[in-house]
């Protein structure tokens, strides 16, 4: 599918501060229009950007219920209380378990963890699983990334004498829990200065409240942020404010003294020696750590997280990473088998804004990647199901600017149960409910969605000549990361440019282009790369000038440092 090129020139106001950022980055010139579209107005704040500090982190107490979470810590500590840490099998849960877990570990032994399994106990809390912690004698649990919706199962538990603390940052519902806090930015009149904080980012917030409330110093809390930079790229949470420095000395700790678990797996990425970045953990880490609370257990992923011996936490790493083995061979497959259904479904389906697509037999560990296949391959929202325990239970995924949760909670009453985000959501109903949760799905999103949100919209940053790529220009350019939503990774476009002469079609079954391109403006040649782009080859083969719209990438398999590659999104050949 063809995308949409989207350039918006800066306005006279955004003109003038471009024109006094230019001043200090005069040797630069895209580097201060970059600038100016992340909403930075100063050299100072611009150098703020540049240097994100730990000082600048705020103040925990700011979130409403901080206060009461830390006395109720606090108190079950003194009073020697069994506590229980619990969260949800993803990336994102599995990493706030084992960050909470190990930092109060240093400080207190009566204390364990419990990751639900996605196939017994389910998504979030169950009475059942409070039973079992008021036999083990548990009398506080601290919840992440999750409880947030559990009315019914902490009502249950106060009954038992068990408080909770819910660590959490879904969308809640106009009735809340019963705990003892909760910790939410987004809460109704929560005035918390970052509302998209991780799960994991929230009880990170919750150990530096306690941290202040004794007196501990931060070096050990800061040493784990690691943990808080998987989470925050694993669940593509906004990387602005204090998520983007989190991240960002996270990812320093990652590449020099990361987590016992996270360098076990780094090893088995094949990442040792290797400058690990945000795009890494998306593609690398983050999965193989998921593929434990997808195909078997989370509770793996928290014990190789929480490892202190590199040679235990390597074995638990080689069996994820079979999981992960595994979860592509279903991923495969799976999408193969949705794709050959729309297929047949093509001409019913023809005027249809939205995907639902039922499978009783399908992974339910696998759907939320398979929703993520067929949104990106269809560029409909999507949502995926499969039947687990008699219920029909499912994953969608959104495309760009569609916010899907409101979609799905338009037909709340035919749910079972949902959570989640603006582009993913969990959800389950009967089976016998899916067909009119099918038409009132599509309904909702035919009424709502524009047809600009049905195909891909790559926003241009900036324009480029080749001459302007100049090391100092890369050089600035990286200090851009880490990139995720709210920072996106720039997107340039070259105009008038032609092959070398040496480009070439690559791949299993040359679908793709290896480029090498010149323009008008410099003598030198750059590498790219043109994913299914091989129908192009031709007109650029013969020499024809054609536009691209871009990303610079390190390019890892050269050996040479500072070679960079560039990741060509779109290509437009120019009328003759």
């Amino acid at each position: 599918m063809t995308g949409k090129w989207n350039y918006l020139p800066l306005t006279p106001e955004e003109q003038k501060i471009e024109t006094a950022l230019a001043k200090r980055y005069a040797s630069c010139p895209p580097i201060s229009e970059l600038l100016v579209q992340r909403g930075i107005s100063s050299v100072e704040d611009a150098e703020r950007f540049f240097h994100p500090s730990l000082r600048n982190l705020h103040d925990p107490f700011l979130m409403p219920d901080m206060d009461k979470a830390v006395h109720r810590l606090n108190k079950a500590m003194g009073s020697k209380e069994k506590i229980m840490v619990y969260g949800d099998y993803d990336v994102d849960g599995t990493t706030a378990v084992a960050l909470v877990y190990k930092y109060l570990l240093n400080f207190y032994s009566n204390i364990d963890y419990f990751i639900p399994t996605r196939y017994d106990e389910g998504y979030g809390i169950s009475s059942d699983t409070i039973d079992e912690f008021a036999r083990q004698g548990v009398k506080l649990v601290i919840i992440l990334d999750c409880g947030i919706k559990a009315n019914e199962e902490i009502a249950h538990a106060r009954e038992h004498g068990i408080d909770f603390i819910i660590c959490d940052h879904h969308v809640p519902d106009d009735v809340l829990p019963e705990a003892v806090a909760i910790l939410n930015p987004k809460m109704p009149g929560s005035t918390y200065p970052c509302p998209h904080l991780s799960g994991c980012g929230v009880g990170f917030k919750l150990m530096q409240a306690f941290a202040i409330s004794n007196g501990i110093p931060r070096n050990e809390l800061d040493g784990m942020l690691d943990l808080v930079a998987v989470s925050i790229a694993a669940d593509i949470v906004p990387m602005v404010d204090e998520n983007r420095i989190m991240a960002y000395h996270g990812l320093r700790r990652l590449n020099s003294n990361p987590n016992m678990g996270l360098r076990a797996i780094i090893r088995i990425c094949n990442l040792s020696g290797r400058e690990i970045t945000i795009s890494d953990v998306i593609f690398k880490i983050g999965p193989r750590i998921n593929a434990s609370g997808r195909m078997q257990s989370g509770r793996e992923a928290v014990d190789l997280l929480v490892s202190r011996d590199f040679a235990d936490a390597y074995q638990i790493a080689r069996a994820i990473d079979q999981y992960n083995k595994d979860r592509k061979e279903l991923d495969k497959r799976i999408t193969e088998e949705a794709n050959a259904i729309l297929s047949k479904r093509l001409e019913a389906d023809a005027g249809k804004k939205s995907i639902v697509i039922f499978n009783k037999d399908w992974h339910q560990g696998i759907i939320g990647i398979v929703a993520s296949r067929l949104t990106e391959l269809y560029y409909k929202p999507s949502v995926v199901l499969t039947l687990t325990n008699g219920i029909a239970t499912g994953s969608s995924r959104s495309v760009q600017g569609f916010d899907i949760y409101k979609a799905v909670d338009s037909t709340r009453d035919l749910l079972e149960n949902f959570g989640g985000h603006p582009y993913a959501v969990g959800l389950s109903l009967k089976q016998e409910n899916i067909p009119e949760f099918t038409r009132r799905f599509e309904e909702y999103v035919a009424a709502n969605i524009l047809p600009s949100q049905l195909r891909p919209l790559y926003d241009i940053d900036a324009y480029l000549t080749f001459s302007e790529i100049t090391p100092e220009f890369i050089s600035t350019l990286r200090r851009f990361n880490p990139y995720g939503p709210g920072n996106q990774k720039p997107v340039f476009c070259t105009r008038n440019v032609m092959d070398f002469g040496t480009s070439k079609l690559v791949g299993r079954t040359l679908e793709h282009i290896k480029l090498e391109l010149v323009d008008d403006t410099s003598g030198k040649v750059f590498n790219g790369i043109a994913f299914n782009k091989a129908e192009l080859f031709p007109a650029i083969h013969a020499g024809r000038r054609f536009n691209i719209c871009y990303t610079i990438e390190d390019n890892k398999h050269q050996a040479l440092p500072g070679n960079i590659q560039l990741q060509v999104k779109e290509i437009t050949i120019c009328d003759d």
